[in-house]
């Protein structure tokens, strides 16, 4: 048959086609029997050769992918079975050959009882549902398939759900990766003792024939494989390709499922290199197997690899020794040609020799890396499946395959070499992929196998150079994006940098190379060989400076720019993952005092880098103006191993920091980036757009700022701890433009900044320079310290989340390191420091999560404004946190008035910092904080309170980090004198505060004030100039010799870099001087200035005490504390934190200053002890004007609100009484909508738009706003108190049979079988399934106005959330949601009460009036605006419900449906409002649904209509009900009609809805009370006829005779006993009683009923009749309900509807039949209804009982039952299929109304252009859908056309949400918030309380 196949197809055949007998190649399994026998004899080469001749037949692999190619010819030669057939033949033989004869299945299961299954080892794919438990792992990477993880014991473990990105294998089993005690029962270890060995002949078939299977694999992909042209993408091709091998792939996927004895021999095949050999050598006779191999080799070599014949160019498998260190000598030099080069990826075609060349001239390295990217030599099957895997660009299929092998242990070894070996092929392909994204997860799910493991890494690293190889890849792939860098130096500059716009960065292609370094860098002996290794150090930092000063901005001075680049997040995300992770990864193995060389070793390379980094962008003292980039990686390792080495390494800091000019550099671009984040924030560079804006943020943003802002900071301050402090000062000073304004004059000119921008980078500076001075995160803080500080900023700016809090901590950020956010040390800090706020619920429904808050102690003492700072990514977070601290404050009685920051003392410094303090005590900070101070107090411009709280907080510094050797005070008595010509005398601040500064000169503009003053020519003074000198140098070398010296910040920092530089070099002098000269030269000609002499006469504690006076408004008002108490002085009580003002400041530092020498508290009373005259010449400060000024400012204002609040008064009180209402549904203020007052005779109503009040006429009508809705809550009411549970097993399902909606529809079509069918719509009421509820909000408007405000919203272009074409709308008072108007019916009140008074007729005649009222037509009102709106609401309530909630008649459009609809309308309103007043009226009062009720104004509306509708007298049933019928028998004569449904039949509250509904309104007290009482007696006598159908025969017989003793008793028609009787007598007649055989005697439970029991079923009978009766009564006559208790409610609501006697005495218990009041005799009206009864059970005896009105059983609707924790309901459904197409959904959901599963936007169950989601909500719920989305835990309400997301009722232990399950934390349900649910969807609030509505277009 094969034979045949191949014949006929055509092509070579192979010469021993014909060898086997034509019988064998028929029978297959007859074959492979005989063959495996040959092959078990001892000689065997025979069998082998037979088989292999077989094989080489069968699995030739000429024969299907030409006819794939060309099928039709195969067709057309006969070949019916076109391409598929041939190979299905091929698998067949397959497994008929493995199988040795025997079946295949069989022969499966025979190989798994071999399977010492240690590891699980599933693989999976993307999406797949796994779990992570970090306390069990080990890699941090580890993961397990839901099923282990279930199966193992994780209680009280930290473990979470996710779903896979790029898809993973189950690590259950795996001691590498995971302990032991966390693997499940079925891999937890056994001993491989237990299982029995391999029989050899079981596996010997497979050994033979899965070599061949496999190349004719290979032989297949080879042949598919075209090199795609260079413009077309070949996905295609490749796709139809591996469609065809499906089956074959699918094949081997199964084997490897087989398990551990096939995974083995699998092993075997796919290493074995002679197999491979003799089968792919190419050589042979078979010119097919030649072909193949030619495609191979040209496949090779356009990839850009060479195939090397001779075995010694070949370097990778056998490594010489020393061929690890990659020769990048030079490497700087040769970069510079990169520029010119040519990067285009196209050029890869050209052969191996031309690309060698090109690299080459990027590296200038040896032949060994050329290697590494350019040669690959395939030695085995598993070598050549994974290069074509590659090629075909990793198809999930061949991907699963080799994952599946992986527990093989020899086959992991193996192909991890195999991997690596293709490491750089795999960066080439990944590069050119136009799939990049999907391929880069195939990798990863690769990779992340091989390389978690820390034994196979360190072998691979040792045999395969695993490093070098990545390292270089790396390096190669960044080369082809490199541009030239224009920082500093555009145009001479050599540094090249990355690319940010290339597709490789924007889309992160180099994900997974970069993820896979990171994974092998986290195994300690892996990291230790790299930080050894010096060449791998060079080549890294190489790497590293590809993307320092990536990303360039320069400032635009001009024109906004054209187009905001984007560019910004593919630099951080470069800087993150390719710079800092791997950062991450290597400090993690320097933390012990041994691992100090490879600390030096890192920071030596990484210096080296940055020296040639300086050269290369020609950088000497100043950088560029106007340029920033935030990307320093060089600089930022440097910074981080410094930290590590003096941290945990105890190195010696000065043996790793370089001179001093190369700190000078070092410190210049970090410093650059602090002060154009200033820049940035007073907006400076508005004209780049946002997204600089954008970049300020992301720098000091949680997941970057402990790689970018923290180290930045940390090598400032060990710069600044090295550096000359007054140079490091004025450099600040200078970086942040601000030089000019320090100086005494009150006028300046800043040539560099805008005044508008002067007090913001000021105040920047300032700030700069605190958080320098007072951050310790990398100077001696523990991370416990560390993390606590991090939170307690986090919480005090607001309160947070515990998610939010796990993200906004900055974590080590490499993933890999181990160190876990949520680890224990993370809940012990936040224990101690905040307080758990449990989720809380607003009435107004939005949902509160659990918050975390800072406990009171923490704002008393760790609130750290200075960590807050820094932590900021909004500005408006830091005034958060203040306002925060000053409620605190106020109450808890701290301080009363608006704090300023607190002062907090820091944790000692580390012994190698303690430098930085001299930043402190240097003169040109003193000369800043003085002139400050100075300006401050002299109100000049640009200073704010920020600025003095800064001074102070710098001054206050200082003095706590006082230098001890100045306690010599006694010898600087003659500070001022001895020093003359210099502002202070030493630079210990201490002393320099004391000093008086006399005169200063200053330059100033000639306009300025000062220059009138005459001043004495001779003072030699001391001056503050402008950067003025730092232009001329040749004056500020004049003027020093002269009298006074003219002190500039600028000038000074020159001195000390000229100083340095000179000590360093001759030469470099001569690069500086021009390059200052030309930098800093003024955009205009600079203004003339002149020099003025000042009179200062002030000292740094004079300063302050007058600041004192000035901030407190009062003259003297400091008066030093220790004149009173001398002991402040000997033991001062300074706490570490002092909350307060400025002025508690100033006293504070005063009090310091004080403490710590004599002389500068003698100097301080000396100074007090002076009446100081006023300060400033003004009356007011400015300080106190603007306080003034407020207050005015405020007393207008609220002058302007008490006259607005007078106006809306009125209006607001009625909005206030109606509207708020929403919100807290509990208050019970009883309200009619219409107040009555006595007085007036028409109700008045205000409309809401015009603001008019008046009646409501016929010609202007006035209406209620209303929502009408359909609504389905009635129908889902069930009989039995359990609440039904949300299937989460198969076993569970719910069935609909016992709600109430298809009960009542069961009973209708019953009757409508055997009755008339218009009688039967007037027995029932519909509604219960798609009822329209009409619900309002209390206002009211002028239907005209409400008219005119549809169409203003109609050309309202804003997009609002609801469709104004469907009517919809807001209640322009309350905004609450609305749909219609419905009309009020114009009617005076007073006419009203005497309707109401009491007459005296007799019931006989009132009967007979009500029939007379009902036998009147009802004219339709004449044509008037009102008649049309209650035609037109009419309509809309019709339309409100689907077509099929209102037809049930079976003659299409007959009145009757109309008729049925209209009453049930009122009565689906009135039972709705029962259940919202929780099923019974025991509350009394009017409810709050009472209040809202538009319940009279709908009764008018229907009535209207129905009265159109006269039914006819014969049949109307009030005549049944009250007169006695004589023709009894001639009705029962006309057989042939249906009869009338019989009136015992009848619903009794519909008749009631009917009797009123058809009569005129307004209807007086007394009809009503007359329809009650004649409705009850027909009620009781159903109930008794329940009754005695319950009972069985003896308790019948039993009271038959008790009832009829009585029956001649006086009150015999008022004693149930003789009507019970006297029923069952009558129905005895019939044959209601007959058919109860004895199985139905079973089912009624044997109660023996006493008379407490008959009384108590008879009550509950007619209860539920009651409550609804005496709601209408409510509703239509406006009387109160009165409260009561449960157990009385019958008594009282029969008494307030008037059943009750008056006389009725209450002594004797109550009995429910004195109620009842006859209108005709009580045994005659009950004989005739029996007899209907009779008649029918005649014939259906089993329906007549069926039909028995039963009692109203129905509990209150409730959603169903959700299990207590989330993870049960997700396990069941996230895997369920759908029924319609049976493949699982993407996005599964439940109702949660009755626990149908559907898909969620599911295309497979979309109907007619609706998705199933919106179908249910319409069939379930008449438009209104309630669905659980089981990925995301979320409820999802569906209204009508528009959607909203709800909420999640399920939290976390924390108290949040998870939506989408991202955390995937254990959920557990949240009572409180699923009863809110439930009371939205009974109350029909959704469309209120829920505010984010959008149309779902159906689509859901």
């Amino acid at each position: 048959m094969a034979a045949a196949a191949a014949a006929a197809v055509g092509g070579p055949q192979p010469p021993q086609a014909e060898m086997p007998a034509p019988g064998l190649a028929l029978d297959k399994a007859a074959t492979a029997a005989h063959l495996k026998a040959a092959l078990s004899r001892p000689d065997n080469r025979a069998g082998a050769e037979e088989l292999q001749a077989l094989l080489e037949r069968v699995l030739s692999a000429e024969r299907p992918l030409a006819a794939a190619a060309d099928g039709e010819e195969a067709a057309a030669a006969g070949g019916g079975g076109g391409p598929g057939a041939a190979e299905e033949e091929a698998l067949e033989w397959c497994k008929c050959l493995l199988a040795g004869g025997g079946g295949y299945d069989e022969f499966c299961a025979a190989v798994r009882a071999y399977d010492p299954a240690a590891l699980c080892g599933l693989v999976w794919t993307a999406n797949f549902v796994a779990y992570r438990c970090r306390t069990c792992g080990i890699s941090p990477c580890m993961s397990l398939c839901a099923e282990c993880f279930h199966q193992g014991d994780h209680t009280g473990h930290d473990f979470n759900m996710f779903r896979s990105q790029a898809g993973g294998a189950c690590d259950c089993g795996d001691s590498n990766v995971m302990r032991e005690s966390g693997f499940c029962k079925r891999h937890q270890i056994k001993s491989s003792s237990n299982i029995p060995c391999v029989p050899k002949d079981l596996l010997m078939m497979s050994e033979f024939v899965l070599p061949r299977f496999i190349f004719c694999l290979i032989q297949y992909l080879r042949e598919g494989y075209n090199e795609p042209a260079a413009d077309v993408p070949s996905e295609k091709d490749l796709n139809k390709v591996l469609q065809l091998l499906e089956p074959q792939i699918s094949f081997l996927e199964d084997l490897t499922k087989m398990g551990g004895a096939m995974r083995s021999v699998l092993t075997q095949v796919l290493t074995n290199q002679q197999s491979y050999k003799d089968l792919t050598s190419g050589l042979g006779e078979n010119a097919y197997a030649r072909k193949s191999h030619e495609k191979y080799l040209i496949a090779l070599k356009s990839s850009g690899l060479t195939y090397p014949e001779d075995k010694l160019v070949y370097g990778i498998q056998e490594p010489s020794a020393g061929t690890s260190t990659l020769a990048v000598q030079g490497f700087a030099g040769a970069t510079g040609t990169l520029g010119q080069l040519d990067s285009s990826d196209e050029e890869d075609q050209d052969g191996s020799q031309g690309l060698g060349k090109r690299k080459r001239v990027k590296l200038s390295s040896n032949t060994k890396d050329q290697s590494i990217m350019d040669v690959l030599k395939h030695k085995s099957f598993l070598e050549e499946l994974l290069f074509w895997t590659i090629k075909y660009e990793f198809p999930q299929k061949m991907v699963t395959f080799l994952l599946n092998m992986l527990p093989d242990q020899e086959y992991k070894v193996a192909f991890t070499k195999t991997f690596v070996q293709h490491y750089a092929f795999i960066m080439k392909t990944l590069k050119k992929s136009h799939e990049s994204d999907t391929m880069s997860n195939r990798i990863v799910h690769i990779s992340v196998q091989l390389f978690s493991n820390e034994e196979l890494a360190r072998q691979v690293t040792e045999e395969c150079q695993l490093l070098d190889i990545m390292v270089t890849v790396l390096l190669y792939m960044m080369e082809s994006c490199l541009i030239k860098s224009e920082l500093q130096d555009e145009e001479n500059s050599l540094h090249v940098v990355v690319n940010c716009g290339e597709a490789l960065l924007k889309n992160n292609t180099y994900w997974p190379l970069v993820s896979d370094f990171i994974n092998i860098l986290s195994h300690q002996s892996v990291a230790k060989r790299f930080l050894e290794d010096h060449g791998l150090l060079v080549t890294w930092m190489n790497f590293v400076s590809f993307f320092q000063g990536m990303n360039l901005n320069k400032r635009e001075l001009n024109e906004h720019v054209e187009f905001e680049s984007q560019t910004y997040y593919a630099a951080f995300a470069a800087e993150l993952e390719a710079c800092a992770q791997p950062m991450w990864g290597l400090l993690s193995h320097c933390k012990v005092r041994e691992t100090q060389e490879y600390t030096r070793n890192v920071v030596r390379y990484c210096l080296e880098a940055l020296q040639d980094w300086f050269d290369a962008i020609n950088f000497v003292d100043e950088p560029a103006p106007n340029q920033v980039t935030f990307h320093l990686p060089l600089h930022r390792y440097y910074a981080m191993f410094l930290s590590k080495a003096v941290k945990c390494q105890e190195l010696d800091l000065d043996s790793v920091l370089p001179d001093q000019e190369m700190l000078m550099k070092l410190m210049i671009h970090p410093l650059q980036i602090q002060a154009s984040l200033a820049e940035i924030h007073s907006n400076m560079w508005v004209r780049n757009g946002l997204q600089i804006k954008g970049q300020a943020m992301t720098y000091v943003q949680s997941h970057f700022c402990n790689s970018m802002i923290d180290p930045d900071i940390y090598l400032l301050q060990v710069c600044a701890s090295r550096l000359d402090p007054d140079y490091f000062i004025s450099s600040v000073f200078e970086r942040f433009k601000v030089v000019d304004l320090l100086t005494m004059a009150s006028q300046h000119q800043n040539t560099v900044l805008d005044a508008e921008h002067e007090r913001s980078m000021l105040e920047g500076a300032l700030t700069f320079l605190v958080i320098l001075l007072s951050l310790r995160l990398h100077l001696g803080m523990s991370d416990d310290e560390i993390l606590r500080a991090e939170m307690v900023a986090q919480l005090c700016m607001n309160d947070r989340t515990h998610s939010s809090l796990l993200d906004l901590i900055p974590e080590n950020p490499n993933p890999k390191s181990g160190i876990i956010p949520g680890s224990y040390s993370f809940e012990s800090v936040l224990s101690a420091v905040a307080d758990f706020k449990a989720p809380v619920f607003e009435p107004g429904g939005s949902m509160q999560q659990g918050m975390y808050t800072p406990k009171a102690e923490v704002w008393d003492h760790e609130f750290d404004p200075v960590m807050v700072i820094l932590r900021t990514v909004y500005r408006r977070d830091v005034q958060s946190a203040m306002d925060r601290y000053t409620a605190f404050l106020k109450q808890s009685g701290k301080f009363p008035g608006n704090p300023w920051p607190p002062y907090k003392k820091r944790t000692p410094l580390h012994p190698s910092y303690k430098g930085l303090m001299r930043l402190l005590h240097c003169k040109t900070l003193h000369i800043v904080l003085f002139t400050l101070l100075y300006k401050i107090l002299m109100d000049h411009q640009n200073l704010s309170e920020h600025v003095l709280c800064m001074v102070l907080y710098l001054i206050e510094l200082g003095l706590e980090n006082s230098a001890e050797e100045e306690s010599d005070e006694e010898a600087s008595v003659g500070g001022p004198e001895r020093c003359h010509d210099s502002w202070f005398p030493g630079s210990n601040l201490v002393s320099n505060m004391r000093h008086f500064i006399n005169y200063v000169r200053v330059r100033v503009p000639e306009t300025a004030p000062e220059v009138k003053r005459d001043s004495p020519a001779s003072t030699s003074s001391d001056s503050l100039g402008s950067l003025q000198s730092s232009r001329r140098p040749k004056v500020l070398q004049r003027e020093n010799s002269g009298t006074a010296q003219v002190f500039s910040l600028v000038a000074e920092r020159r001195k000390k870099f000229q100083e340095i530089i000179n000590r360093n070099s001759s030469e470099a002098n001569q690069v500086v001087r021009p390059k200052t000269s030309n930098k800093w030269s003024a955009p205009g000609s600079a203004p003339p200035l002149t020099t003025a002499i000042l009179e200062i006469k002030e000292s740094i504690l004079s300063l302050l005490i007058k600041l004192h006076h000035k901030l407190s408004g009062k003259q003297n008002s400091y008066y030093p504390a220790w004149l009173d108490d001398i002991e402040i002085l000997i033991q001062p009580d300074i706490p570490k934190y002092s909350h307060g003002d400025g002025i508690t400041a100033v006293e504070r530092i005063l009090l310091k200053a004080a403490l710590q020498s004599r002389m500068n508290k003698r100097i301080i009373e000396e100074i007090c002890r002076k009446v100081t005259p006023p300060v400033p010449p003004k009356k007011i400060t400015a300080a106190e004007k603007k306080t003034l000024d407020k207050e005015e400012r405020r007393q207008k204002a609220r002058e302007r609100q008490q006259k607005l609040l007078a106006e809306f008064a009125s209006r607001q009180k009625s909005f206030m009484e109606t509207a708020m209402d929403v919100d807290s549904p509990e208050s019970d203020i009883p309200m009619e909508i219409t107040t009555a007052e006595p007085q007036v005779s028409e109700a008045v109503y205000d409309c809401v738009i015009c603001g008019q009040s008046g009646p409501s006429s016929e010609d202007r009508p006035t209406g209620l706003v209303v929502l009408l809705q359909a609504s389905s809550v009635l129908g889902q009411c069930r009989d039995n108190i359990e609440p039904k549970k949300l299937p989460i097993t198969e076993e569970e399902q719910i069935y609909p049979w016992d709600t109430c909606a298809a009960v009542h529809d069961v009973r209708l079509s019953l009757l409508q079988r055997y009755f008339k069918d218009s009688s039967c719509l007037l027995a029932v009421s519909i509604g219960w399934e798609g009822g329209v509820y009409v619900q309002t909000c209390g206002h009211t408007l002028h239907i005209d106005c409400h008219k005119s405000y549809m169409e203003s919203l109609r050309n309202d272009q804003v997009l609002q959330g609801f469709s104004v074409d469907k009517g919809e709308f807001t209640c322009p008072l309350c905004r609450q949601f609305a749909n219609s108007v419905l009309p009020c019916y114009p009617g005076s009140n007073v006419e009203n009460n005497l309707w109401q008074r009491p007459s005296n007729k007799s019931i006989q005649d009132l009967i007979k009036e009500v029939e007379e009222l009902q036998g009147r037509p009802g004219a339709f009102p004449s044509e008037t605006n009102l008649s049309k709106e209650m035609e037109s609401v009419m309509k809309d309530i019709k339309n409100t419900t689907q077509k099929k909630y209102r037809d049930y008649s079976k003659t299409p459009g007959s009145p009757d449906n109309d008729f049925l609809f209209m009453y049930s309308v009122a009565r689906t309103n009135l039972e709705l409002e029962l259940i919202h007043r929780g099923g019974n009226l025991c509350s009394g009062g009017a409810s709050t649904a009472g209040k809202r009720s538009c319940l009279n104004q709908l009764f008018h509306v229907l009535a209207l209509h129905m009265r159109l509708y006269s039914i006819d007298s014969e049949y109307n049933p009030w005549r049944k009900l009250t007169q006695l019928l004589e023709e009894m028998n001639s009705q029962l004569g006309n057989e042939e009609q249906q009869p009338e449904v019989p009136i015992l039949y009848h619903d009794v509250t519909s008749l009631l809805l009917i009797q009123i509904l058809m009569m005129p309104q307004p209807l007086r007290k007394d009809h009503f009370t007359c329809i009650v009482k004649v409705l009850f007696t027909l009620l009781y006598t159903q109930g008794l006829v329940a009754l005695s159908v319950k009972c069985n025969e003896d308790d019948r017989s039993a009271w038959k005779h008790t009832g009829a003793l009585k029956k001649n008793t006086c009150d015999a028609e008022k004693s149930y006993e003789v009507l019970l009787s006297f029923v069952i007598r009558e129905l005895s007649k019939g044959k209601l009683y007959h058919e109860e055989g004895t199985q139905e005697c079973a089912t009624i439970s044997p109660i023996a009923w006493s008379p407490e029991s008959t009384e108590k079923y008879l009550q509950d009978f007619c209860l539920h009749f009651l409550r609804i009766t005496s709601l209408l009564q409510h509703h239509l006559f406006g009387e109160d309900l009165p409260s009561c208790q449960e157990e009385e409610e019958f008594s009282v609501l029969s008494s307030c509807l008037g059943l009750l006697p008056t006389f009725y005495q209450t002594e004797h218990p109550f009995i429910s039949a004195s109620c009842l009041d006859w209108p005709v005799p009580a045994f005659d009206i009950i004989s005739q209804w029996c007899f209907e009864i009779n008649s029918f059970t005649e014939r259906h005896a089993e329906q007549g009982k069926a039909l028995l009105i039963q009692e109203s059983r129905w509990k209150l609707p409730h959603l169903l039952q959700l299990p207590e924790n989330y993870n049960t309901i997700f396990q069941y459904y996230h895997r369920k299929t759908c029924s319609v197409c049976t493949k699982v959904p993407k996005d599964p959901a439940v109702c949660l109304v009755c626990g149908t599963f559907v898909c969620l936007k599911g295309l497979c169950c979309k109907q007619q252009s609706y998705c199933e989601c919106v179908l249910h909500s319409q069939n379930c719920g008449a438009g209104t859908g309630i669905f659980l989305l089981i990925n995301a835990s979320v409820i999802i309400i569906i209204r009508g056309h528009r959607f909203c997301l709800w909420g999640s009722v399920y939290l976390d232990a924390h108290g949040e949400e998870d939506r989408d399950l991202r955390r995937g934390k254990p959920l557990y349900i949240c009572k409180e918030r699923y009863k809110v649910l439930e009371q939205q969807w009974i109350s029909h609030t959704f469309d209120h309380i829920n505010k984010r509505w959008g149309p779902h277009y159906n689509g859901l």
